[in-house]
């Protein structure tokens, strides 16, 4: 990242002095003149010694911003900010650290040693190095947080500027998305025609998903017709395209679905991560993508960077294929260091890491195996397949995994060869809590007739 050398004091309690160590050396390399405050050793120091020091390099003008590392960060932010003309801010990801430069203008970072890894605060450190404050707006905000008459202020004060207005401003493309919303929400109610298929066709018994302890459902795109998902049961959606033949046209219209819908989450291949992350920006929706899909005979460390690269690029759900070969071979070593190199990075990048077996591989020792692996490994989920192999989920693996993770705080998604509601339902009853299918809520077609003989 091309940022200009600046000035940097640096200082770390007994904590956070490895990390520390790694940074100088990161930054220096970067051509940052970088002063050492101490600590210098892990014997136990007290954390606003230190604090204090990185912020009056700053407030003094011997250095042009400062970087603090305790074990979580939240102390030294409080230290530093009773130093005058410091504003300090604690960041945990590359978001916070962009938007601390950008609306606030910080010229102090601290992190936790005990909250992230070397390869995170390297990602930090540089995007909130890189990152500048030079919208007025939020310049104006920064020069507030000095004025003693702040306080005096009882009433919000009101802005006619056309650069205040211009936040406000909606475009007619705007109007006419919040029209077509309104029409889905009270069409219905006043007696319209039914517009759409899909989870509109019968969201009660999408509903009956969840209340039988579904957290996640699966829409293969395109969605049918707009306005077919009711927004009750959009958040319980992942929008999925992961076709290898998939166009750049297709993944927009995806994303723009998703936004429309507000669902949780797109999944598609890694090449589309940050176009989706930048079309999604500012929404609800969350970006998730595969690695080392969908064979999962890459190496640890390439699915390692594949997973950083892709958090990245913006993504926050990361679906990793262990290495089937090398858990057939009798390898666990290397199929835990393989699924930890992951979760690892996703612990590093604040994004949540399934674990896909690929069950139809499988027996049923190699899935508990595997499943216990991933325990071990402190994944979120255990998935069952990629949806191109030779089968998908059963009710027996989904039971089998649900029992090994049990009690870990991890959860199942059922994914592939569920072709009915009944297929759906037996898997939630089994211990899943996302399920995948091809024609994701088209089973309800099923569950309709079910309800109705019921």
């Amino acid at each position: 990242m091309s940022t200009p050398p600046k000035r940097i004091a640096l200082g770390a309690d007994h904590g956070g002095f490895e990390l520390k160590a790694g940074l100088a050396d990161h930054l220096r390399r970067a051509g940052h003149q970088v002063e050492d405050v101490g600590t210098s050793s892990r014997e136990a120091v007290d954390y606003p010694v230190f604090a204090l020091a990185v912020a009056e390099a700053v407030s003094e003008g011997r250095a042009d911003v400062g970087i603090m590392i305790d074990g979580a960060g939240i102390g030294s932010c409080m230290v530093a900010n009773k130093v005058p003309d410091v504003r300090a801010a604690l960041a945990y990801d590359l978001s916070s650290a962009r938007n601390s430069r950008e609306h606030n203008d910080a010229n102090v970072l601290t992190l936790g040693a005990g909250l992230i890894g070397a390869g995170l605060a390297e990602q930090i450190v540089d995007v909130w190095l890189a990152t500048e404050c030079t919208e007025p707006r939020h310049l104006k905000r920064v020069a507030m947080f000095a004025d003693p008459d702040l306080r005096s202020r009882s009433q919000p004060q009101a802005t006619s500027g056309p650069e205040e207005n211009a936040e406000l401003h909606l475009s007619d493309q705007d109007i006419d998305r919040v029209v077509t919303r309104l029409y889905q929400i009270l069409g219905p109610m006043a007696g319209a025609e039914p517009t759409g298929l899909c989870v509109g066709d019968n969201p009660e018994a999408a509903r009956e998903f969840v209340r039988l302890g579904a957290t996640g459902l699966t829409s293969v795109a395109p969605a049918e017709r707009p306005g077919s998902i009711p927004g009750d049961l959009a958040r319980y959606i992942d929008h999925t395209l992961l076709k290898p033949n998939a166009t750049e046209e297709q993944v927009r219209t995806l994303c723009a679905e998703a936004r429309d819908y507000n669902f949780r989450s797109v999944c598609i291949n890694p090449t589309w991560v940050p176009l989706a992350a930048e079309m999604l920006r500012g929404s609800e929706v969350l970006t998730c993508t595969v690695v080392g899909f969908p064979l999962g005979a890459n190496e640890p460390e390439i699915k390692a960077m594949e997973a950083r690269r892709a958090i990245r690029n913006g993504a926050r759900e990361i679906d990793m294929v262990i290495n089937i070969g090398a858990l057939k071979s009798g390898d666990d070593a290397l199929v835990l260091g393989d699924i930890r190199a992951v979760v690892e990075s996703c612990r590093d990048g604040n994004a949540v890491c399934k674990v896909i077996l690929e069950t139809a591989l499988l027996t049923d020792a190699e899935k508990r195996r595997a499943s216990e692996l991933a325990r071990t490994a402190r994944a979120n989920f255990v998935k069952t397949s990629t949806g191109f192999s030779t089968g998908g989920a059963t009710v027996s693996d989904v039971a089998l995994m649900a029992e090994v993770v049990r009690g870990a705080g991890m959860e199942v998604k059922a994914s592939g060869g569920i072709k009915s509601f009944t297929d759906a339902k037996a898997m939630i009853e089994a211990g899943a809590t996302r399920l995948g299918a091809s024609a994701s809520i088209g089973i309800v077609q099923e569950a309709k007739s079910t309800s109705m003989s019921a």
